[in-house]
């Protein structure tokens, strides 16, 4: 008996997703950005898993979630509004751990990457009222 062909509907890949942080990263540093911290994990009892791009403009300091998807349609909608309150959590717990950062403004955007490669960067994505 034949084995089953692998499903073909997949909208992402651990090597796109990280090629897309990289874009995004690049893309944020040649617009004045100063990257602070990639994939941080902040621990434990947080809930708050992984925040993609920490970022630093002026007297700012940026949460970025970066997508990628076939669409930047689509990656924009992939943001829902339990990953936003995650990262959310996870910026105050960065906060906490890094008092340095703690009279900044700060700011959730996101990355949105589709390839072949396009770049869109929505600045105030949401905010901590959400």
């Amino acid at each position: 008996m034949p084995l089953p062909c692998k499903s073909k509907t997949k909208t992402s890949s651990p090597r796109g997703g990280k090629l897309a942080e990289f874009w995004a990263r690049l893309w944020l540093r040649c617009h004045g950005y100063r990257i602070i911290a990639a994939n941080y994990r902040t621990g434990r009892g947080t809930h708050a898993g992984e925040i993609d791009i920490i970022a630093l403009k002026r007297n700012t300091i940026i949460f970025v979630e970066v997508k990628k998807r076939s669409g930047l349609n689509k990656a924009a909608y992939a943001i829902r509004p339990t990953q936003q309150q995650r990262i959310i959590r996870g910026a105050e717990a960065f906060l906490q751990k890094h008092p340095a950062y703690q009279n900044c403004d700060v700011r959730f955007d996101a990355v949105l990457v589709s390839f072949p490669l396009r770049i869109h960067h929505i600045k105030n994505a949401w905010d901590i009222n959400a």
